[in-house]
């Protein structure tokens, strides 16, 4: 029975886990195989704040995508996010060790350790270590120094930290659900390789992924990170406002955004109204439904505004040359391209996952972009199981053994 090669991503997010599989051809392309996509009330604002309930929704949307795959996931490459993450430049320096001064492998491996000895805070660990460029004797703007001649190497890079007591708790939920994780991958990073392209990373990008409970802020500068963080507002927050603002239940204001919510008040009709469900069991009552818009305008507004102020304490937005992408299940709300426009001040548009094979419609979506990215971010690093079918995975072992001896 022949095998795939497989990868798979797991994206536990405030509001839901994405589970996406997919096989990955001889020539590197991607087929979506399964997804698995379930609700999570055991997040708040990025982080485990119910362990229980986070485990629970992870073997559920692990079983999805199992299903609809038919394979056994033993392991996934998992996204990590949340207002702990944090990150900041660093600089490493070393001479050129080869008499010819020829810079190799060895130069890049030792330039970049020495770029990541920094000092970090007790309760913070490294995630990540981004190469942003290179220097050769003062020579700036060097993408790949292998092979240059030089006598002194600088490496330009940023140091992405997330919060210890973050990473066991979601690394516990998961094991909990029986799943190995591979690598802890920052969603944004992830995020990025499903909806960017390489010249809007070169021309200068932002990309806001906007989830549930988390607006993940990336930059991009000459192709390289130059900045991310992780703002604790989210799309949860829009609906908690509308419950308060239109007195209805969270769940019922969750449902209304997600179908009638615009994020430009002023392009709803001034005649369409809403019934609106009660809280309590009063009676459901008609609303306006530019009143609704108007509260979901101010809020994106505010986030939006939030995610401009930490563009500017990193970088210059002028830098953004191909303005921001916009990603994350609150992506899809109508007129977000236009708000993010004039708050911003940069064109926008909305990032969907492309490029993809198989049953790649399902995965098409803003909020799929996170767990689609994951399993690019895996086939590029090599992070792949060859597996045969979920049935043949759970064969006694002398059945497994005739069937590779004979098909």
């Amino acid at each position: 029975m022949k095998s795939r090669e497989v990868t798979v991503g797991l994206d536990v997010g405030t509001t839901k886990v994405s589970v996406v599989v997919a096989e990955v051809g001889e020539t590197g392309e991607l087929s979506v195989l399964g997804i698995g996509d379930r609700p999570c009330e055991g997040l708040e604002r990025g982080m485990v704040v119910n362990l229980e309930a986070t485990t629970s929704a992870v073997a559920e949307a692990i079983r999805a995508a199992e299903q609809m795959a038919g394979i056994q996931i033993k392991s996934v490459l998992c996204g990590i996010a949340g207002e702990h993450v944090a990150s900041r430049p660093s600089t490493g320096v070393i001479g050129v060790a080869r008499k010819d001064k020829e810079i190799t492998e060895d130069d890049l491996r030792r330039v970049l350790e020495a770029a990541r000895t920094v000092a970090i805070p007790g309760d913070q660990q490294m995630l990540h270590c981004l190469p942003r460029g290179f220097v050769v004797d003062g020579q700036k703007g060097i993408r790949d120094p292998l092979g240059m001649t030089g006598i002194r190497l600088e490496a330009l890079v940023q140091i992405v930290t997330v919060h210890s007591t973050a990473v066991q708790n979601l690394l516990r939920a998961v094991t909990r659900a029986g799943i190995g994780v591979d690598a802890l991958v920052l969603e944004p990073l992830a995020s990025a390789r499903a909806v960017l392209g390489e010249d809007e990373m070169d021309l200068g990008v932002l990309l806001l992924d906007i989830g549930g409970g988390t607006t993940d802020v990336l930059v991009y500068e000459a192709g390289a990170v130059t900045h991310a963080a992780v703002l604790g507002y989210g799309g949860r927050t829009v609906t908690n406002d509308l419950a308060i603002g239109l007195r209805t239940p969270v769940e019922q204001a969750e449902r209304l955004k997600v179908q009638y919510g615009s994020a430009i008040a002023s392009k709803v009709p001034l005649d369409a109204s809403l019934e609106v469900p009660g809280v309590g069991g009063r009676e459901p009552r008609l609303v306006s439904a530019q009143v609704m818009a108007g509260i979901v305008e101010d809020r994106m507004e505010e986030i939006l505004k939030l995610a401009l102020k930490e563009v500017e304490r990193a970088v210059n937005p002028s830098i953004l040359g191909a303005g921001v992408v916009l990603t994350g299940g609150t992506a899809s709300l109508r007129g977000m391209c236009d708000l993010a426009e004039r708050v911003l001040g940069l064109p926008a548009r909305v990032g969907i996952p492309e490029g993809l094979n198989g049953v790649s419609d399902l995965a098409s979506e803003p909020r799929f972009a996170s767990a689609v990215g994951l399993v690019r971010y895996a086939a590029a690093e090599g992070r792949t199981r060859r597996v045969g079918s979920k049935l043949f995975d759970r064969m006694p072992r002398p059945f497994r053994d005739w069937f590779r001896d004979n098909f």
